[in-house]
């Protein structure tokens, strides 16, 4: 049973996997309980070995595995994985769950991120499974779950592995793919991301006789300029990566006050740095609390949580023979293929953090993530199958099983 990428990404489409993103809501469009059913049913369909794996109750990735003739020991362990969740719907402008296929685009949400990319993985291990070539890898997928908003579930399947308990993957895999919009490149590093709450608290009061000190917000508009100051410096003052560029920082949420007559007691806001590869997550935070520290804190109290959300940066230290490979064969497949770092996150710093070799590759562009219109190229759906399966198959032979070294 070969699987057409497209009519498969249709159906992934149509099953809502929306993350909630941290926000207390609930019904139908959220989790990735159907979409795990749906991926565990069509994994089996074309004769791959599943499990569920579970990382909070109710929420599992989905793990598959297609068996090589190598021995694991001897090498040839290859890990495709791709993400479950989508970010949420709101704003967007076309039907997100009703795909539709026009001008070489599919529309809809997570066609783009990523669910363009585990169409292609399904699709290329459909036919591995099909032709059995010899000789072969063995291939895993893994559709983690919570990458939008934490990784867990890639942090889950980085700890099954670790134990060497796990009856699909009781090792590391030699390399790790990981699909997201590359627009067909190779990205071989991108930067972190750490992001945290921080507080300002007054007093209470009467809107009619106000008292600057008092006033919770006015302490969080000096943070949020402050912030705004230091993020501008980092360019020149900060570590810059020669391809994923300098730090980045980034209030994304503010929050406070009750009611217009009443004097705001306290304000929340959400801070996000994004540290190049070569800078540690928690000496960029610190830095910036440091900052914070010396232009208001020394007037104004202010409280930092700790961190709720902190990814690695992607490295391009050690995977370069793989990059050289799987950048070799898309380049084959679609005329040319660049090796590139971004600025965004994914789930191959994770597993690079824990000894594989990774890189990621995958139809569409950032661009056209998260947006209110989604959509990714059919084409590059198409040919990233195809890089993959060629990929699967050049990685069985003896000379590049241990193409994660370099």
């Amino acid at each position: 049973m070969i699987l057409d990428p497209l009519e498969v990404l249709k159906q992934l489409v149509a099953i809502p996997s929306v993350n909630p993103m941290g926000r207390d809501v609930t019904g139908p469009i959220y989790g990735t309980a159907r979409l795990t059913d749906f991926l565990e049913k069509t994994c089996r369909q074309i004769g791959l070995t599943t499990q569920r794996q579970l990382v909070a109750p109710g929420h599992e990735n989905l793990i598959a595995r297609l068996d090589g003739h190598r021995a694991p020991e001897d090498g040839g362990v290859i890990l495709l994985d791709a993400h479950q969740d989508t970010v949420p719907v709101d704003g967007m402008t076309i039907p997100p769950f009703e795909p539709q296929e026009r001008e070489g685009r599919l529309y809809g949400r997570g066609a783009c991120d990523t669910k363009g990319g585990m169409a292609a993985i399904l699709a290329a291990l459909s036919r591995l499974a099909q032709h059995q070539p010899r000789p072969a890898a063995t291939v895993i997928l893994s559709c983690t779950i919570n990458e939008e908003y934490g990784c867990t579930g890639a942090r889950r399947l980085t700890e099954s592995w670790s134990g060497g308990h796990d009856k699909l993957m009781p090792r590391k895999p030699d390399v790790a793919v990981s699909v997201e919009p590359t627009g067909l490149d190779v990205v071989i590093a991108h930067r972190g991301v750490i992001r945290w709450k921080c507080n300002t608290h007054g007093r209470a009061g009467h809107s009619s006789r106000p008292i600057a000190e008092d006033n919770a917000i006015y302490t969080m508009a000096r943070v949020v300029t402050a912030i705004e100051q230091y993020a501008a410096t980092l360019g020149t003052h900060g570590r810059v990566h020669p391809l994923c560029g300098p730090c980045t920082a980034n209030v994304g949420t503010i929050r406070g006050g009750a009611s217009a007559n009443i004097v705001p007691d306290r304000c929340t806001i959400e801070i996000e740095l994004r540290p190049p590869p070569g800078d540690d997550l928690a000496a960029a935070r610190q830095r910036l609390i440091d900052h914070l520290t010396h232009t208001v804190a020394a007037r104004f109290p202010i409280e930092h949580e700790p961190p709720y959300m902190a990814g690695p940066p992607l490295s391009n230290q050690h995977n370069a023979a793989l990059a050289e490979q799987l950048c070799h064969v898309a380049g084959e497949v679609a005329g040319g293929c660049r090796k590139v770092g971004v600025p965004y996150g994914t789930n191959a710093a994770l597993f690079a953090a824990a000894g594989v070799p990774a890189v990621v590759l995958g139809p569409g562009f950032l661009a056209q993530a998260h947006t209110a219109d989604e959509w990714v190229p059919v084409d590059q759906v198409r040919q990233v199958a195809e890089i993959l399966y060629r990929f699967c198959l050049a990685f069985a032979q003896p000379e590049m099983c241990h193409a994660g070294s370099s």
